[in-house]
């Protein structure tokens, strides 16, 4: 790999083999030097889980068009790819860590439950700048077209400038025509969460079961959130911190006579 053009690790949460992931190894080739490390099958809503109490196996994949980038797939969870990735496979730290493009939303409260964005958060605990990218279309046939702008713009951007420490950027892409997004923004993330419901059913044998529904409630009406920014045709970005401390709580509880 040339040493003039930054180091790109890629990976996601929806498989090696999704076709989000494709389209952003094409646009990170246009950027560096690029290394894919993914789960070999789906790890969709597995947050920041490891793997602590099995093996780990990590296979080269042969790369069937022109591109020079190297892929791997993984057996563990997306946070797992990273670590291995930076600890075994890769020669020096990358410039760089993406992960997605996600298949459905990430925004909001989704961001804790997100295999995509725990792969970036993991990356920027390493002090790796980091993007997690999703698309708000849940269809493994979603047009990932649209989005190869904005991708390239924000990754750029991101290798020019760097990011502050302990932050790492949450990007959602509405699901529109490229000449309908207005724009890229900068958001906060909205206060919304999931009203969950569980479809209970039973099996031939006679055993309860359960599906995980639920509704997703937006109760945020502010103009600065990334939920507006989607819903008016903004792409958003939302700089998350993985510094989980409540600073504004301290002086309070400081006062609780422990």
């Amino acid at each position: 790999m040339s040493k003039k053009r930054p180091l790109i690790l890629v990976t996601n949460d929806d498989g090696i083999n999704a076709p989000g992931i494709r389209t952003l190894i094409e646009v990170m080739n246009s950027l560096g030097d690029v290394m894919v490390v993914a789960p070999d099958s789906p790890q969709s809503g597995m947050g920041h889980a490891i793997t602590i109490n099995d093996t780990l196996y990590c296979n080269s994949i042969k790369v069937t068009n022109d591109d020079p980038h190297k892929e791997y797939s993984c057996s563990g969870t997306p946070v797992d790819c990273v670590k291995i990735a930076v600890n075994e496979i890769l020669k020096r730290k990358p410039d760089l860590c993406v992960s997605g493009i996600n298949h459905g939303s990430n925004s909001s409260i989704n961001v804790i439950y997100s295999g995509t964005m725990s792969a970036a958060v993991e990356a920027g605990t390493l002090g790796i700048p980091s993007i997690g990218f999703s698309l708000l279309d849940y269809s493994m046939e979603a047009d990932f077209g649209p989005s190869k702008k904005f991708v390239k713009a924000i990754a750029q951007q991101t290798l020019k400038n760097g990011l502050p420490k302990g932050v790492v950027l949450n990007v959602n892409i509405p699901k529109l025509n490229a000449s309908e997004i207005k724009g890229i923004k900068v958001c906060r993330q909205a206060n919304a969460h999931w009203e969950e419901k569980f479809d209970k059913r039973t099996n031939p044998l006679g055993r309860d079961y359960y599906w995980l529904t639920g509704e997703f409630v937006n109760e945020d009406k502010g103009e600065d959130t990334d939920e507006w920014a989607l819903h008016n045709g903004f792409v958003s970005v939302v700089p998350v911190q993985f510094d989980l401390t409540a600073h504004h709580a301290m002086k309070e509880l400081n006062t609780w006579d422990f």
